[in-house]
């Protein structure tokens, strides 16, 4: 192919694989997306001069192009496209951080978790914390706004980023916002890239804000009978008090923990509530007192709490392993699901439901704090009447959480797995005013076509 050849003599040797052995790893992100296209080429670009390059190459070309992290996606938002392009940023990973500024300027690569430890050398912390935070990359963190277990208290991505370098569509590379920290001048563009799974624009450059390092005062672990129950404390929680923490786990994900790795976890109890506070001083032992008492009065059997850091992270672990561990068990079709916290006791009580009906297993682990659920929808490996069943399971969850005031995705993104059901989340004039702003800066459609619209 001519125009392929055009591409791989524009940009550095070995960035440019065309070997279909080596470009097949890049088909596909975490959710192992059925319908992921073969690319013809995968960029794996060094520096935001090869992404403007790759861009200019596929907007002259009419070529698509899938911008790729760390491909721990999980919602097919990184799956390719026949006849594309991948471009991968994994190449790109330099972090600076500026102490006095407060902020770590990072490249799309860099792990979540290498931003962690960099910030740390100079007492800062970068809060967002997926449970993959030692494997996700920044890029798609900004790429799908992402979350993680401390997002009660210190908020989700977005509110971290500061500035942002982008690659449109044209191959133009803008600078959006900076260092500060209040900055109106404008049309707030800088927030419209974040969330937008690469359908607007590749980031090649972020200005991310750290905060002070924080110090975890206190653990508290509860056990409870129900997940109704467990969900009800969550409620009466986050009615007066913001924990640092504040997740969920039901007896499937506890069982599923235990038999991957033995941690001594109560698998008769029919959920867990993990909780952390950092409050200073006397503050933080009020506030598990209370969590403490909110629990045991909607029904908690056993509240254990500790200060031993180290002992208080060992079920934080617990939890961060949850995903992992029901992979074990079969397939995963992994839902994402939120509603406004006084609603979660309905979210979890109609996916126990929808379990029983669609005769399936679906674990359900959550960031309670802020409404956000994972239900896990497992798939018997070989079971293709298991498979129609989970589909109907997968599609019923999410309307059910639109019927409750929820979303149907509350850090993993759209991608391709949830595109189906987001017009009867946003309604037909918020999806035409997507569609005028994707057709606005990205007019060929070259940007991860068939993700999110």
């Amino acid at each position: 192919m001519d125009a392929l050849a055009e591409l791989v003599d524009a940009l550095p040797e070995g960035v440019v694989v065309t070997d279909p052995v080596r470009a097949e790893k890049y088909r596909w992100d975490r959710s192992q997306d059925p319908g992921a296209g073969t690319p013809v080429a995968v960029v794996r670009a060094e520096d935001a001069a090869q992404v403007q390059a790759t861009v200019r190459w596929a907007a002259r070309h009419g070529v698509p192009v899938v911008p790729r992290g760390a491909g721990t996606g999980l919602s097919g938002g990184a799956s390719a496209v026949d006849g594309g392009i991948v471009l991968s940023l994994e190449r790109m990973t330099a972090i600076r951080i500026d102490p006095d500024t407060q902020v770590a300027v990072v490249e799309p690569g860099a792990l979540n978790a290498a931003v962690k430890a960099a910030a740390a050398e100079h007492g800062l912390w970068y809060p967002p914390d997926p449970s993959s935070y030692e494997i996700c990359s920044i890029g798609g963190n900004v790429a799908t706004n992402a979350g993680g277990l401390c997002c009660v208290k210190y908020g989700v991505t977005t509110d971290y980023v500061l500035g942002l370098d982008v690659v449109l569509a044209d191959g133009t590379l803008v600078t959006l916002g900076g260092s500060r920290i209040k900055d109106v001048a404008g049309l707030s563009l800088l927030k419209l890239f974040v969330g937008s799974e690469g359908t607007l624009g590749v980031v090649t450059r972020a200005v991310m804000r750290l905060v002070p390092a924080q110090v975890v005062g206190a653990t508290l672990v509860a056990a409870f009978p129900t997940m109704t129950a467990a969900a009800e404390a969550v409620v009466a929680i986050r009615r007066s008090l913001r924990p640092s923490m504040l997740e969920l786990m039901d007896q499937p994900s506890i069982r599923a923990v235990e038999d991957h790795r033995a941690m001594g976890l109560d698998t008769s109890a029919g959920a867990l509530l993990v909780a952390q506070s950092d409050a200073p001083g006397s503050a933080c032992t009020a506030e598990v007192a209370a969590m403490q008492a909110a629990c045991e009065a909607a029904g908690a059997g056993d509240v254990f709490v500790t200060d031993d850091a180290e002992e208080g992270e060992l079920f934080v672990r617990a939890r961060r392993m949850v995903i992992p561990a029901v992979e074990e068990l079969g397939e995963l079709m992994l839902e994402d699901v939120g509603v406004p916290v006084p609603r979660l006791p309905e979210l979890v009580a109609a996916v126990a439901g929808i379990a029983e009906r669609h005769d399936l297993l679906i674990p359900v682990v959550a960031h309670a704090g802020d409404g956000n659920t994972h239900p896990l929808v497992v798939v018997p490996r070989g079971d293709d009447a298991a498979k129609v069943r989970a589909l109907e399971a997968f599609e019923e969850i999410m309307r059910v959480a639109i019927s409750l005031d929820g979303t149907i995705t509350g850090e993993h993104g759209v991608g391709r797995t949830k595109k189906s059901a987001l017009p009867e989340q946003l309604g037909d004039d918020v999806m035409a005013l997507t569609r005028r702003v994707k057709d606005a800066l990205d007019p060929a459609g070259i940007l991860n076509p068939g993700a999110v619209l």
